[in-house]
């Protein structure tokens, strides 16, 4: 028998269940019950089973060969770097498009969506808070449910690194069983409340897409494109991204991660579009490429982990408190948007998937709005409650 062992092996496994995953995922996503559908997001749930397939298989033999499906010195953190590509592909299309105009929209609404940022965090914490008194839950259990809740990976981090290396297991149990309800109870809510609400998608995203055109004029100098499809000006963005979300704050040890550093990058040179006379503005087209895949990538490279820590540590108990954890913020979130700061539905829901930092839903809801206008409320909302989740999941040491 041969075994398909070592780096190599592992990462010729992990690309081949990758664009497996991936196949599957989108036949699933693409069953619709009653108009609503799982989209891309049935991704993310093939890879949720396949970890927990590989958690209990472990490996199995086809043709003389071992194929390893789960390894944890070898696939799992395979599985990660696939994630972290996945965002930052993601999150960097997405500041691209929302930057030409996201500078310019500053109004009476950016604050709206700051505070949307600091309402369904702080509801998220409170949640937490309540778990740890009321049921006797860990702190370090409560946070990774608030984490994957809230399906934060930068805020997975910082609560690993708050807690410290002995009780790192249980946060990462706790993200992995509230990370499936925190990404479908989004995805599936941003889909509902439209017909909940009876909005005419067609009307409303004709008023929407013409309150938020802005006139851009075309430069007074003349750029040049590095390469024909312009794949300079992506990857330095992306590199651009990275550099900042490594940069840490001394004091509290805060970083923007990977998200957070690539959203930045992508919203000011989607604003600025040129680097002297280095043309860095993109295809429409393009760039959804790039989301949809970069989408992708991240389901497949956290559903996986996420599945194989889902068994670990399993109790009905924590399964609902993090079902709580995502449905609250979001509900308060939605009433506050809506009657408080009176967001029209696509601003509402835009900033909803900002504040829950929720990428998955944020292309569903492309996808329900059919414009990628609503990327703007999302890019508002999404840096505060990035830093906010950071900085609670720090307070759990306090508890």
């Amino acid at each position: 028998m041969t075994y398909i062992g070592g780096v190599l092996g592992s990462l010729m496994t992990t690309l081949f269940f990758v664009f497996l995953i991936a196949a599957v995922g989108y036949l699933i996503g693409g069953i619709e019950i009653k108009g609503i559908s799982l989209g891309t997001a049935g991704v993310l749930l093939t890879a949720l089973v396949f970890g927990i397939i590989a958690h209990y298989v472990g490996s199995f033999t086809i043709g003389g060969h071992e194929i390893v499906l789960y390894n944890t010195e070898t696939v799992k953190p395979l599985f990660g770097m696939i994630s972290n590509i996945g965002t930052a592909l993601f999150v960097t299309a997405i500041g691209l498009i929302a930057g030409p105009k996201f500078f310019r929209s500053f109004n009476k609404k950016f604050l709206s969506y700051i505070l949307m940022g600091v309402a369904i965090i702080a509801t998220g914490f409170v949640m937490m808070v309540v778990a740890v008194k009321a049921f006797n839950i860990e702190p370090a259990m409560a946070s990774g449910l608030l984490t994957g809740a809230l399906t934060s990976t930068p805020g997975l981090s910082a609560a690993k690194e708050a807690v410290g290396s002995d009780a790192e297991a249980l946060v990462t149990a706790g993200y992995g069983i509230a990370y499936l309800f925190g990404v479908f109870g989004v995805v599936l809510f941003v889909q509902i409340m439209p017909r909940i609400l009876r909005v005419d998608i067609a009307k409303e995203r004709e008023n929407f897409v013409a309150a938020n055109t802005l006139e851009i004029k075309p430069f007074t100098a003349k750029v040049k494109r590095m390469d024909p499809l312009n794949f300079f000006a992506f990857v330095f963005t992306v590199a651009f991204g990275m550099i900042l979300g490594s940069i840490k704050i001394p004091g509290i040890n805060f970083s923007l991660g990977t998200s957070g550093g690539t959203l930045i990058a992508g919203l000011i040179v989607g604003h600025f579009g040129h680097i002297g006379k280095i043309d860095m503005r993109f295809d429409k087209e393009m760039l959804n490429i790039f989301r949809e895949l970069g989408l992708m990538l991240f389901l497949i490279g956290a559903g996986v982990p996420a599945g194989v820590n889902f068994v670990n540590s399993v109790e009905p108990i924590y399964f609902l408190v993090g079902i709580v954890m995502t449905l609250v913020p979001m509900i308060i979130g939605f009433i506050l948007a809506k009657y408080v700061f009176k967001l029209s539905i696509f601003n509402n829901l835009g900033s909803i998937t900002g504040g829950m930092t929720s990428t998955p839903a944020l292309g569903t809801l492309i996808s329900v709005a059919g414009t990628d206008e609503v990327a703007a409320a999302y890019a508002s909302t999404y840096p505060i409650a990035l830093v906010l989740i950071v900085l609670a999941v720090k307070l759990v040491v306090l508890l």
